[in-house]
């Protein structure tokens, strides 16, 4: 792609939209937790040997799988399982070479008492996992160098609970659907749980988990055609997260707006975050429960598409200080208070005295959140490159000397962190990063050399990234990290439109 040319980045993005509009779940990358939980809990469905293959495919030089650091612990313990599940069944010899160098990073690289990081239900998934494994081997006769049990602990209080209140047959939270596979026997055709669209909690996992083995009924139906249709989709190996429609219409909606590109935004995307919209918001899509994230970014997507709508389905998320993403999370967000607040600003000058407030007293909270050296940190996201755009973004919508003081220490941090090769990144320079950190610099009207350098270099490194057409590796907190394909990809055409004006304003004002 020529993406010096304005047409260009325009064409792209049409046909982003156009895709996002196609597609009734909304794109997010494979995943090697979700997709080895198949391979163990449905041998029986199409595309086995393909997740299979996938699984041996992804596997690092070190024996890990997934993400840097303990981001590789979840994936690694999944995959072990499910490779322990059909070792002597498919390609023997890859297996127990997978297998047993996934047993020697288990216990080599990661400390017994290993710090897990915040992802979506880690406290539920890692000490089952470790459960499952140390059964396996407990039962393997022929270990050879096979250890008899994992050298991990994890606390299985917050499990065993969970499972309790399954098994009385008593409602478990909403949100613990989405991982409903580390709660047993009694998560099988369990009627506390309730299919949407076939789906559980928008996790192939989860279905299979509630499906239980065959025979299936005929009651089953939409869960299995559910299951195919998303096994398809990377020709056998499952995302994690399998619908994130709303997600992905007002991400993509807020990351072209403001660009300068002329996009077409057809009027059903409003239509659909308006009908989605209830009492208490809306969700990341069908089969989710309402959070205050998603329901922020749609309230402002709405307001950018000229289609306001009232913000009375944030209060209840108000603890008065800050706002919860879901009730009784374990941890608070940044990201999800800078979105609150950005939507909460859109009403200034609206006689609404609780958002203005609110927006302040969030905005006082967020200030707070920062770390010493200028940048945020995110329970959704693994880079804080993330997490400071939308404390940027937020402390931008803000008078006075606090946020003004809390911006200028981003956009330092983004400054002193650029890599040489014009990038941003919290472990490798990457195109999604790299959009961030010019979107944290872009905030400021005058931003000064330094800046107007940093801008140009990252250009050139996101210009390339584009033209190259390069992967965005997985960033993003589900039960493992994920990339949503399409919000990433509006963001850097987003950024690359939105600065090249900047770009062009210095080179004319040069002597």
């Amino acid at each position: 792609m020529n993406v010096t040319s304005f047409a260009a980045l325009r064409d792209a993005a049409q046909d982003i939209v156009d895709e996002m509009i196609a597609d009734p779940y909304g794109l997010t990358s494979p995943s090697v937790y979700e997709t080895a939980r198949m391979v163990a809990s449905a041998p029986w469905l199409e595309g086995h040997r393909q997740r299979v293959e996938f699984l041996l495919a992804q596997q690092h030089e070190d024996g890990t799988w997934g993400g840097p650091g303990t981001y590789g612990l979840l994936p690694t313990l999944s995959a072990v399982d499910a490779l322990l599940s059909v070792a002597g069944t498919q390609d023997a010899r890859r297996v127990a070479a997978a297998v047993e160098s996934g047993l020697a990073a288990l216990t080599g690289r990661f400390p017994r008492n290993v710090e897990l990081p915040d992802t979506i239900a880690v406290e539920l998934l890692v000490p089952w996992l470790i459960e499952r494994i140390d059964q396996r081997l407990a039962r393997t006769d022929d270990r050879g160098e096979l250890p008899g049990r994992l050298d991990l602990q994890a606390d299985t209080g917050t499990l065993n609970g969970i499972r309790e209140l399954l098994r009385r047959h008593t409602g478990i939270p909403e949100k613990t659907w989405h991982s409903l596979e580390a709660l047993g026997a009694p998560a099988v055709r369990s009627g506390t749980v309730t299919p949407t669209g076939g789906a559980v909690g928008a996790s192939p996992a989860a279905t299979a988990a509630w499906l239980g083995d065959p025979p299936h009924t005929d009651a089953a139906k939409a869960c299995l055609e559910y299951l195919h249709q998303t096994q398809a989709r990377h020709g056998g190996p499952v995302s994690g997260i399998t619908s994130i429609s709303y997600f992905e219409l007002a991400w993509v909606v807020t990351a072209l707006s403001g660009s300068g590109l002329d996009v077409d935004i057809p009027a059903q995307v409003a239509d659909t975050l308006r009908t989605a919209l209830g009492a208490d918001g809306l969700s990341a899509g069908p089969g989710l429960p309402a959070d205050s994230d998603d329901t922020s970014a749609a309230l402002h997507a709405l307001d950018l598409l000229g289609k306001p709508e009232p913000v009375d389905c944030l209060w209840e998320y108000d603890t008065g200080r800050y706002f919860t993403c879901f009730p009784n999370e374990r941890t608070p967000s940044t990201s999800t208070n800078a979105h609150i607040l950005v939507a909460l600003a859109d009403r200034r000058g609206q006689g609404d005295t609780r958002c203005d407030r609110a927006a302040e007293r969030v905005g006082d909270w967020l200030v707070e959140q920062q770390e010493p050296d200028g940048r945020w940190t995110d329970k959704w996201h693994a880079s804080p490159y993330y997490a400071t755009a939308c404390g940027a973004a937020a402390m931008a919508r803000l008078d006075g000397p606090r946020p003004s003081a809390a911006l200028d220490d981003a956009v330092r941090w983004v400054l002193g962190t650029q890599r040489a090769d014009g990038s941003w990144g919290r472990w490798e320079g990457t195109g999604e990063e790299t959009a961030y950190a010019l979107q944290v610099l872009n905030h400021r009207a005058d931003p000064g050399r330094p800046a107007l350098e940093a801008i140009r270099a990252g250009r050139a490194f996101l210009a390339a990234h584009v033209a190259d057409d390069r992967e965005n590796p997985p960033l993003w907190h589900d039960k493992d990290l994920y990339t949503p394909v399409r919000v990433i990809r509006a963001e850097i055409l987003g950024t690359l439109a939105a600065t090249q004006r900047l770009a062009e304003t210095e080179r004319q004002a040069r002597p």
